[in-house]
Protein backbone atom coordinates (compact mmCIF):
# COMPACT_ATOMS: atom_id res chain seq x y z
CA UNK A 1 0.00 0.00 0.00
CA UNK A 2 2.94 2.38 0.89
CA UNK A 3 4.37 1.46 -2.60
CA UNK A 4 1.28 2.48 -4.55
CA UNK A 5 1.00 5.50 -2.65
CA UNK A 6 4.22 6.79 -3.26
CA UNK A 7 3.78 5.68 -7.15
CA UNK A 8 0.50 7.59 -7.47
CA UNK A 9 2.21 11.01 -5.73
CA UNK A 10 5.08 10.46 -7.98
CA UNK A 11 2.66 10.28 -10.85
CA UNK A 12 0.29 13.19 -10.05
CA UNK A 13 3.16 15.64 -9.32
CA UNK A 14 4.18 15.45 -12.89
CA UNK A 15 2.90 17.98 -14.16
CA UNK A 16 3.90 20.63 -12.60
CA UNK A 17 7.40 19.51 -13.16
CA UNK A 18 6.17 19.33 -16.84
CA UNK A 19 4.86 22.89 -17.00
CA UNK A 20 8.32 23.95 -14.89
CA UNK A 21 10.64 22.67 -17.79
CA UNK A 22 8.03 23.94 -20.04
CA UNK A 23 8.09 27.65 -19.28
CA UNK A 24 12.14 27.18 -18.62
CA UNK A 25 12.48 25.92 -22.23
CA UNK A 26 10.57 29.18 -23.16
CA UNK A 27 12.73 31.37 -21.28
CA UNK A 28 15.89 29.76 -21.83
CA UNK A 29 15.55 29.72 -25.57
CA UNK A 30 14.38 33.73 -25.37
CA UNK A 31 17.57 33.94 -23.36
CA UNK A 32 15.29 36.07 -20.46
CA UNK A 33 16.68 38.89 -22.45
CA UNK A 34 14.29 41.02 -24.52
CA UNK A 35 16.95 43.92 -25.09
CA UNK A 36 18.19 41.34 -27.26
CA UNK A 37 16.35 40.81 -29.46
CA UNK A 38 16.99 41.19 -33.06
CA UNK A 39 14.57 43.17 -34.47
CA UNK A 40 13.88 43.98 -38.60
CA UNK A 41 15.50 47.07 -40.00
CA UNK A 42 13.86 50.21 -40.77
CA UNK A 43 14.79 51.51 -44.46
CA UNK A 44 13.50 55.08 -45.61
CA UNK A 45 14.65 55.77 -49.14
CA UNK A 46 13.70 59.27 -50.38
CA UNK A 47 13.85 59.22 -54.11
CA UNK A 48 13.00 62.08 -57.07
CA UNK A 49 14.09 62.16 -60.80
CA UNK A 50 17.79 63.05 -59.82
CA UNK A 51 19.17 61.11 -57.09
CA UNK A 52 18.30 58.73 -54.20
CA UNK A 53 18.88 58.13 -50.79
CA UNK A 54 18.45 55.79 -48.69
CA UNK A 55 18.73 55.76 -44.57
CA UNK A 56 19.18 51.44 -43.00
CA UNK A 57 18.06 52.07 -39.02
CA UNK A 58 20.07 48.76 -37.86
CA UNK A 59 21.50 47.01 -35.49
CA UNK A 60 24.74 47.28 -37.07
CA UNK A 61 26.90 45.11 -34.46
CA UNK A 62 24.42 42.35 -35.06
CA UNK A 63 25.62 42.78 -39.07
CA UNK A 64 29.13 43.18 -38.82
CA UNK A 65 29.14 40.07 -36.18
CA UNK A 66 27.32 37.82 -38.47
CA UNK A 67 24.34 36.85 -36.11
CA UNK A 68 22.28 35.03 -38.08
CA UNK A 69 18.26 36.35 -38.14
CA UNK A 70 17.25 32.77 -37.32
CA UNK A 71 18.64 34.26 -33.65
CA UNK A 72 15.68 35.34 -31.52
CA UNK A 73 18.43 36.70 -28.74
CA UNK A 74 21.74 37.71 -30.17
CA UNK A 75 23.25 35.52 -26.78
CA UNK A 76 22.02 32.55 -28.84
CA UNK A 77 24.08 32.90 -31.78
CA UNK A 78 27.64 31.42 -31.93
CA UNK A 79 28.78 34.58 -32.47
CA UNK A 80 27.82 36.31 -29.60
CA UNK A 81 30.80 37.16 -28.01
CA UNK A 82 31.71 39.00 -30.90
CA UNK A 83 28.87 40.93 -30.72
CA UNK A 84 29.36 41.97 -27.18
CA UNK A 85 32.57 42.89 -27.90
CA UNK A 86 31.39 45.18 -31.09
CA UNK A 87 28.60 46.44 -28.74
CA UNK A 88 30.72 48.23 -25.87
CA UNK A 89 32.61 49.83 -28.72
CA UNK A 90 32.42 53.67 -28.72
CA UNK A 91 30.65 55.25 -31.43
CA UNK A 92 34.14 56.37 -33.41
CA UNK A 93 34.95 52.89 -33.18
CA UNK A 94 32.57 50.92 -34.51
CA UNK A 95 32.51 52.97 -37.38
CA UNK A 96 35.73 52.32 -38.35
CA UNK A 97 34.62 48.46 -37.88
CA UNK A 98 31.64 49.98 -40.17
CA UNK A 99 33.95 51.04 -42.70
CA UNK A 100 35.62 47.48 -42.85
CA UNK A 101 32.24 46.09 -43.36
CA UNK A 102 31.14 48.38 -46.09
CA UNK A 103 31.62 46.12 -48.70
CA UNK A 104 29.99 43.52 -47.37
CA UNK A 105 27.02 45.65 -46.70
CA UNK A 106 26.40 46.74 -50.40
CA UNK A 107 26.77 43.14 -51.13
CA UNK A 108 23.89 42.51 -49.27
CA UNK A 109 21.36 44.45 -50.67
CA UNK A 110 20.30 45.14 -53.94
CA UNK A 111 18.95 48.51 -55.45
CA UNK A 112 17.24 48.42 -58.93
CA UNK A 113 15.75 50.94 -61.26
CA UNK A 114 13.54 49.17 -63.80
CA UNK A 115 15.03 46.18 -62.87
CA UNK A 116 18.58 47.16 -63.65
CA UNK A 117 20.76 46.93 -60.32
CA UNK A 118 22.26 50.62 -59.33
CA UNK A 119 25.57 51.10 -57.39
CA UNK A 120 24.62 53.38 -53.93
CA UNK A 121 27.41 54.48 -51.70
CA UNK A 122 28.34 55.00 -48.57
CA UNK A 123 27.69 58.81 -47.30
CA UNK A 124 27.59 58.22 -43.60
CA UNK A 125 27.31 55.81 -40.49
CA UNK A 126 25.74 57.18 -37.37
CA UNK A 127 26.78 55.06 -34.39
CA UNK A 128 24.69 56.25 -30.75
CA UNK A 129 26.85 56.48 -27.89
CA UNK A 130 27.30 53.20 -26.19
CA UNK A 131 25.27 53.68 -23.32
CA UNK A 132 23.34 50.43 -21.85
CA UNK A 133 25.11 47.19 -23.20
CA UNK A 134 22.28 44.94 -22.82
CA UNK A 135 19.86 46.87 -24.82
CA UNK A 136 20.62 46.68 -29.07
CA UNK A 137 21.75 50.02 -30.15
CA UNK A 138 20.11 50.81 -33.78
CA UNK A 139 22.52 52.64 -36.14
CA UNK A 140 21.96 54.43 -39.50
CA UNK A 141 23.52 54.08 -42.90
CA UNK A 142 22.94 56.03 -45.14
CA UNK A 143 23.39 55.65 -48.50
CA UNK A 144 22.85 57.57 -51.65
CA UNK A 145 23.58 57.35 -55.31
CA UNK A 146 21.85 58.98 -58.77
CA UNK A 147 18.68 57.98 -60.25
CA UNK A 148 19.15 56.81 -63.71
CA UNK A 149 17.20 59.57 -66.42
CA UNK A 150 13.93 58.08 -67.38
CA UNK A 151 13.55 55.73 -64.59
CA UNK A 152 10.17 54.87 -63.92
CA UNK A 153 10.05 52.12 -61.17
CA UNK A 154 11.88 51.43 -58.13
CA UNK A 155 12.93 47.88 -56.23
CA UNK A 156 14.89 46.90 -52.64
CA UNK A 157 15.96 44.01 -51.75
CA UNK A 158 17.91 43.14 -48.26
CA UNK A 159 20.05 40.04 -47.63
CA UNK A 160 18.19 36.96 -46.47
CA UNK A 161 21.00 36.79 -43.58
CA UNK A 162 20.65 40.55 -42.64
CA UNK A 163 17.23 39.23 -41.61
CA UNK A 164 13.85 41.11 -42.04
CA UNK A 165 13.24 44.87 -43.06
CA UNK A 166 10.55 47.14 -43.09
CA UNK A 167 10.99 49.73 -46.26
CA UNK A 168 9.75 53.12 -46.19
CA UNK A 169 9.14 55.16 -49.43
CA UNK A 170 8.94 58.51 -50.05
CA UNK A 171 8.62 59.89 -53.23
CA UNK A 172 9.43 63.89 -54.40
CA UNK A 173 6.22 65.90 -53.47
CA UNK A 174 4.33 62.90 -51.85
CA UNK A 175 2.53 63.69 -48.35
CA UNK A 176 1.72 59.28 -48.07
CA UNK A 177 4.65 56.93 -47.20
CA UNK A 178 4.43 53.29 -48.87
CA UNK A 179 5.36 51.27 -46.32
CA UNK A 180 5.71 47.43 -46.67
CA UNK A 181 7.08 44.84 -44.57
CA UNK A 182 10.07 42.41 -46.25
CA UNK A 183 10.68 38.98 -44.54
CA UNK A 184 13.90 37.28 -44.74
CA UNK A 185 15.00 38.74 -47.72
CA UNK A 186 12.03 39.10 -49.76
CA UNK A 187 12.37 41.54 -52.61
CA UNK A 188 9.60 44.54 -52.67
CA UNK A 189 7.51 44.96 -55.41
CA UNK A 190 8.63 47.68 -57.60
CA UNK A 191 7.84 51.53 -56.83
CA UNK A 192 6.44 53.57 -59.30
CA UNK A 193 8.55 56.99 -59.88
CA UNK A 194 5.45 59.23 -61.20
CA UNK A 195 1.87 58.54 -61.17
CA UNK A 196 -0.43 56.90 -58.57
CA UNK A 197 1.44 54.27 -55.67
CA UNK A 198 0.35 51.11 -56.34
CA UNK A 199 -0.72 50.35 -52.54
CA UNK A 200 -0.76 46.72 -51.60
CA UNK A 201 -4.76 45.64 -51.66
CA UNK A 202 -6.39 45.61 -48.54
CA UNK A 203 -7.03 41.87 -47.99
CA UNK A 204 -3.12 41.78 -48.73
CA UNK A 205 -2.62 44.30 -46.29
CA UNK A 206 -4.70 42.79 -43.89
CA UNK A 207 -3.11 38.84 -44.24
CA UNK A 208 0.45 40.72 -43.71
CA UNK A 209 -0.55 42.84 -40.55
CA UNK A 210 -2.95 39.59 -39.29
CA UNK A 211 0.21 37.61 -39.04
CA UNK A 212 2.46 39.80 -37.89
CA UNK A 213 -0.30 40.29 -34.48
CA UNK A 214 0.13 36.68 -34.36
CA UNK A 215 3.36 36.17 -34.42
CA UNK A 216 4.42 38.99 -31.80
CA UNK A 217 2.30 36.78 -29.06
CA UNK A 218 3.08 33.29 -30.89
CA UNK A 219 6.40 32.60 -30.95
CA UNK A 220 8.00 35.97 -30.13
CA UNK A 221 5.81 37.54 -27.41
CA UNK A 222 7.03 35.02 -24.59
CA UNK A 223 6.16 38.06 -21.79
CA UNK A 224 2.51 38.04 -23.27
CA UNK A 225 2.38 34.56 -23.07
CA UNK A 226 2.95 34.40 -19.32
CA UNK A 227 0.75 37.17 -18.76
CA UNK A 228 -2.27 35.34 -20.31
CA UNK A 229 -1.33 32.04 -18.61
CA UNK A 230 -1.17 33.93 -15.26
CA UNK A 231 -4.74 34.91 -16.14
CA UNK A 232 -5.70 31.34 -17.13
CA UNK A 233 -4.07 29.64 -13.76
CA UNK A 234 -6.61 31.63 -11.46
CA UNK A 235 -9.32 29.89 -12.80
CA UNK A 236 -9.42 27.55 -15.88
CA UNK A 237 -13.37 28.10 -15.74
CA UNK A 238 -14.96 30.02 -18.68
CA UNK A 239 -16.64 33.08 -16.90
CA UNK A 240 -13.75 34.66 -14.41
CA UNK A 241 -11.35 33.81 -17.23
CA UNK A 242 -14.14 35.44 -19.86
CA UNK A 243 -14.20 38.69 -18.04
CA UNK A 244 -10.37 39.06 -17.56
CA UNK A 245 -9.65 38.68 -21.03
CA UNK A 246 -12.45 40.70 -22.03
CA UNK A 247 -10.84 43.52 -20.11
CA UNK A 248 -7.58 43.19 -21.29
CA UNK A 249 -8.37 42.93 -24.70
CA UNK A 250 -10.59 46.26 -24.55
CA UNK A 251 -7.63 47.84 -22.62
CA UNK A 252 -5.09 47.30 -24.75
CA UNK A 253 -6.98 47.94 -27.70
CA UNK A 254 -7.54 51.38 -26.54
CA UNK A 255 -3.97 52.10 -26.14
CA UNK A 256 -2.85 50.42 -28.93
CA UNK A 257 -5.01 52.60 -31.36
CA UNK A 258 -4.47 56.04 -29.01
CA UNK A 259 -0.40 54.55 -29.34
CA UNK A 260 -0.42 54.55 -33.73
CA UNK A 261 -2.30 57.97 -33.51
CA UNK A 262 -0.08 59.35 -31.60
CA UNK A 263 -2.34 60.71 -28.56
CA UNK A 264 -0.40 58.85 -26.44
CA UNK A 265 2.84 57.58 -25.95
CA UNK A 266 5.42 56.02 -23.30
CA UNK A 267 9.14 55.71 -24.11
CA UNK A 268 9.84 51.54 -23.96
CA UNK A 269 12.46 51.94 -21.28
CA UNK A 270 9.12 52.45 -18.96
CA UNK A 271 6.32 50.55 -20.53
CA UNK A 272 8.79 46.87 -20.61
CA UNK A 273 9.84 47.16 -17.34
CA UNK A 274 5.86 47.65 -16.15
CA UNK A 275 4.91 45.09 -18.55
CA UNK A 276 7.04 42.81 -16.73
CA UNK A 277 5.70 44.17 -13.67
CA UNK A 278 2.21 43.23 -14.49
CA UNK A 279 3.15 39.53 -15.34
CA UNK A 280 4.39 39.34 -11.47
CA UNK A 281 1.00 40.62 -10.36
CA UNK A 282 -1.00 38.39 -11.92
CA UNK A 283 1.30 35.71 -11.00
CA UNK A 284 1.97 36.68 -7.33
CA UNK A 285 -2.37 37.03 -6.88
CA UNK A 286 -2.93 33.40 -8.08
CA UNK A 287 -0.48 32.27 -5.18
CA UNK A 288 -2.44 34.20 -2.45
CA UNK A 289 -5.88 34.15 -3.71
CA UNK A 290 -8.83 31.33 -5.35
CA UNK A 291 -11.47 33.10 -6.94
CA UNK A 292 -12.00 36.26 -9.16
CA UNK A 293 -12.15 39.41 -6.86
CA UNK A 294 -13.69 42.58 -8.04
CA UNK A 295 -10.91 44.38 -8.49
CA UNK A 296 -8.75 41.72 -10.58
CA UNK A 297 -10.55 42.72 -14.15
CA UNK A 298 -9.91 46.55 -12.86
CA UNK A 299 -5.84 45.77 -12.48
CA UNK A 300 -5.70 43.39 -15.30
CA UNK A 301 -7.40 46.78 -17.84
CA UNK A 302 -4.87 48.67 -16.43
CA UNK A 303 -2.11 46.30 -17.19
CA UNK A 304 -3.69 45.50 -21.05
CA UNK A 305 -3.19 49.50 -21.09
CA UNK A 306 0.35 49.22 -20.70
CA UNK A 307 0.58 45.91 -23.28
CA UNK A 308 -1.51 47.96 -25.79
CA UNK A 309 1.47 50.78 -25.65
CA UNK A 310 4.00 48.39 -26.45
CA UNK A 311 2.03 46.66 -29.39
CA UNK A 312 1.92 50.32 -30.85
CA UNK A 313 5.61 50.60 -30.93
CA UNK A 314 5.28 47.61 -33.20
CA UNK A 315 3.63 48.92 -35.91
CA UNK A 316 5.11 52.66 -35.69
CA UNK A 317 8.23 50.03 -36.60
CA UNK A 318 6.60 48.75 -39.59
CA UNK A 319 4.89 52.10 -40.50
CA UNK A 320 1.35 51.46 -40.77
CA UNK A 321 -0.53 53.10 -44.01
CA UNK A 322 -2.39 56.28 -43.07
CA UNK A 323 -4.58 55.00 -46.09
CA UNK A 324 -5.28 52.03 -44.65
CA UNK A 325 -4.80 52.64 -41.13
CA UNK A 326 -8.04 51.01 -39.99
CA UNK A 327 -7.44 47.95 -41.80
CA UNK A 328 -3.86 47.15 -40.56
CA UNK A 329 -4.83 48.13 -36.80
CA UNK A 330 -7.92 45.85 -36.90
CA UNK A 331 -6.11 42.83 -38.39
CA UNK A 332 -2.95 43.73 -36.19
CA UNK A 333 -5.27 43.70 -33.39
CA UNK A 334 -7.17 40.01 -34.50
CA UNK A 335 -3.73 38.51 -35.17
CA UNK A 336 -3.21 39.52 -31.25
CA UNK A 337 -6.40 38.16 -29.74
CA UNK A 338 -6.10 35.18 -31.94
CA UNK A 339 -2.36 34.32 -30.82
CA UNK A 340 -3.66 34.97 -27.06
CA UNK A 341 -6.78 32.36 -27.34
CA UNK A 342 -4.04 29.97 -28.76
CA UNK A 343 -2.17 30.17 -25.71
CA UNK A 344 -5.41 29.62 -23.65
CA UNK A 345 -6.39 26.66 -25.83
CA UNK A 346 -3.21 25.10 -25.37
CA UNK A 347 -3.72 25.68 -21.78
CA UNK A 348 -7.11 24.52 -21.95
CA UNK A 349 -5.71 21.50 -23.46
CA UNK A 350 -3.57 20.60 -20.96
CA UNK A 351 -5.90 21.54 -18.04
CA UNK A 352 -7.92 18.73 -18.94
CA UNK A 353 -5.44 16.04 -18.44
CA UNK A 354 -3.87 18.01 -15.45
CA UNK A 355 -7.04 18.68 -13.61
CA UNK A 356 -8.05 14.94 -13.44
CA UNK A 357 -6.19 14.99 -10.22
CA UNK A 358 -8.34 18.07 -9.06
CA UNK A 359 -7.83 17.92 -5.63
CA UNK A 360 -3.99 18.59 -5.84
CA UNK A 361 -4.31 20.49 -9.20
CA UNK A 362 -4.04 23.91 -7.20
CA UNK A 363 -0.99 22.61 -5.28
CA UNK A 364 0.55 20.72 -7.73
CA UNK A 365 0.34 23.35 -11.12
CA UNK A 366 -1.26 26.57 -9.91
CA UNK A 367 1.47 27.45 -7.31
CA UNK A 368 4.32 26.31 -8.90
CA UNK A 369 3.34 27.24 -12.62
CA UNK A 370 2.53 30.91 -11.05
CA UNK A 371 5.45 31.15 -8.72
CA UNK A 372 8.20 30.50 -11.52
CA UNK A 373 5.79 33.16 -13.90
CA UNK A 374 6.49 35.63 -10.92
CA UNK A 375 9.89 34.66 -10.46
CA UNK A 376 10.33 34.92 -14.53
CA UNK A 377 8.77 38.31 -14.53
CA UNK A 378 10.62 39.77 -11.65
CA UNK A 379 14.12 39.53 -13.31
CA UNK A 380 12.51 40.85 -16.42
CA UNK A 381 11.37 43.67 -14.34
CA UNK A 382 15.12 43.95 -13.04
CA UNK A 383 16.89 43.73 -16.28
CA UNK A 384 14.42 45.84 -17.96
CA UNK A 385 15.03 48.28 -15.35
CA UNK A 386 18.25 48.61 -14.90
CA UNK A 387 19.64 46.67 -18.53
Amino acid sequence: MRVAMRARKHITCRPAVWLAALVAVACGWHGLAWPHEIRPAVVDVAVDEQRYEIVIAANLEALIAGVSPVHRDTDESPRAREYNRLRALAPGELEREAIRFVPSLLGGVRVEFDGEPARPRVASVSVPPVGDVGISRISRIRLEGETPAGAATFRWRYAPEFGSSVLRVRRAGDAEVLATWLKDGQASDPVPLRGALAAPGRVDLAGQYLALGFTHILPKGLDHILFVLGLFLLSARVRPLLIQVTAFTVAHSITLALGIYGVVSLPPAIVEPLIAASIVYVAVENLVTTRLHAWRPVVVFGFGLLHGMGFAGVLHEVGLPRSEFVTGLVAFNVGVELGQLAVIALACALAVFWRRDRAGYRARVVIPASALIAAVGLYWTVERAIG
